[in-house]
């Protein structure tokens, strides 16, 4: 038998038992499938908090006050000691590291806004002018936070693109005053970024200067010290400064955190990278047992087809071709399952995109060419033993239906 032959054969067995190819077809498509889908799933979260940190800024190191450790700080906390807080000193002689270009001091509280018999409660961001540079915040009308020390307060206040249309509709609120808890401010500006960021609505903060929050909230504790190094390469060496700068005025103590944007990414990275592989490896499963059914299936077809077999074997084809005939059918199979199976798994990923637009669902090209190499390969080394055993009949015997 020629190529071509066996071609033509194998396809039209396929086509003379619908129900059989039908089966075969649905198992390797749905197992090509959830690679798909599951693999976008770890894609998408990864590519989620990736872009969450990203918006931060870049070349970012960040200081959080208490000190993480595998050792989980037993000691301290048997001892009744609680972390120093971090205050605005602390960020002044940060910002004199020769590694850090830019620093913004950041508290964070709620409080009642009102105006115009209007109110709510939305978060109230404390820190200073250079806190816009560093988080990549465009202005949508008005300025930004004066340029002020940090330690000096000022009854001024940015609101978000959405409390301003909340509140003052199409109107201009810039030049209004507003009230935040029991203090007055006015308003000077309006962000146009939006969207959220590490959990927080840029759209519905109000941003004051850090001592007025300070003064609002009754703390001189700061949530965080958020630090730009002057340059990517300088990273570590303004992390390392910043926990010496912080170790002296803490009396020797090291209980701040201080992480870079690199490494929090790295890990991320890491972690969902993992996690993807692990779901990837998990629907594969499928396709093996995909596979497993085109090898029970097509077991049951040499029993019904020996006489067939029987009559290929009597006109002269040989053992070779017969099992070349037998692969070729499981060849087809799991070409037209894993083709299926791509296009189930991208009309699966573009309802994940509709039903959670956050999340970008994209089946990375590495998942997409392993489940279709997957299926086809268990395809062909499942369809091996029927193969063997149709080559094995005796013509006679199998034409006769023995």
């Amino acid at each position: 038998m020629r190529a071509a032959d066996t071609a033509r054969l194998a396809a039209e067995s396929m086509l003379r038992y619908p129900l059989r190819t039908v089966m075969m077809l649905l198992a390797t498509s749905i197992g090509v499938a959830s690679v798909l889908a599951l693999t976008s799933l770890g894609e998408g979260a990864r590519r989620f908090v990736t872009g969450e940190f990203s918006s931060l800024g870049t070349n970012l190191v960040i200081v959080m006050p208490g000190k993480t450790e595998t050792s989980g700080g037993g000691l301290m906390l048997l001892a009744g000691e609680t972390p120093r807080d971090l205050t605005l000193e602390d960020a002044e002689a940060v910002l004199r590291s020769p590694y850090v270009s830019t620093v913004a001091p950041v508290m964070v509280g709620a409080a009642p806004i009102s105006w115009g018999g209007l109110e709510r409660e939305v978060p109230v961001l404390g820190s200073t002018r250079s806190l816009l540079g560093i988080r990549h915040w465009n202005m949508a009308i008005g300025d930004f936070l004066p340029k002020l020390d940090m330690d000096r307060a000022a009854p001024v206040c940015v609101l978000g693109g959405v409390l301003r249309r909340e509140f003052f509709g199409d109107q201009s609120p810039v030049g209004k005053w507003m009230r935040i808890g029991d203090r007055r401010c006015r308003v000077i500006g309006v962000l146009a970024t939006e969207g959220r960021s590490v959990g927080i609505d840029v759209g519905e903060i109000v941003v004051i200067p850090v001592a007025s929050g300070q003064a609002l909230f009754n703390s001189p504790s700061l949530f965080r010290i958020i630090a730009q190094a002057r340059s990517r390469e300088t990273m570590d060496k303004a992390k390392a400064d910043m926990i010496r700068i912080i170790k002296e005025r803490h009396y020797g103590e090291e209980d701040v955190t201080v992480i870079t944007q690199d490494a929090v990414l790295g890990t991320f990275d890491t972690i969902f990278n993992a996690l993807t592989m692990a779901l990837a490896g998990i629907a594969s499963i499928s396709l093996i047992v995909a596979g497993v059914l085109i090898m029970n299936v097509m077991l049951v077809a040499v029993s019904q087809r020996t006489e067939e077999i029987g009559l290929l074997k009597a006109l002269g084809a040989k053992r070779r071709q017969i099992i070349a005939l037998f692969l070729t059918e499981a060849g087809f199979l799991s070409v037209t399952g894993a083709v299926a199976g791509v296009m189930f798994g991208y009309t699966a990923v573009f309802i994940l995109r509709r039903v959670f637009p956050a999340l970008d669902f994209t089946p990375p090209l590495w998942a997409v060419g392993a489940a279709f190499g997957v299926a086809i390969v268990s395809g062909l080394l499942f369809g091996i033993l029927p193969a063997r055993r149709a080559a094995r009949l005796e013509p006679v015997a199998a034409l006769t239906g023995q």
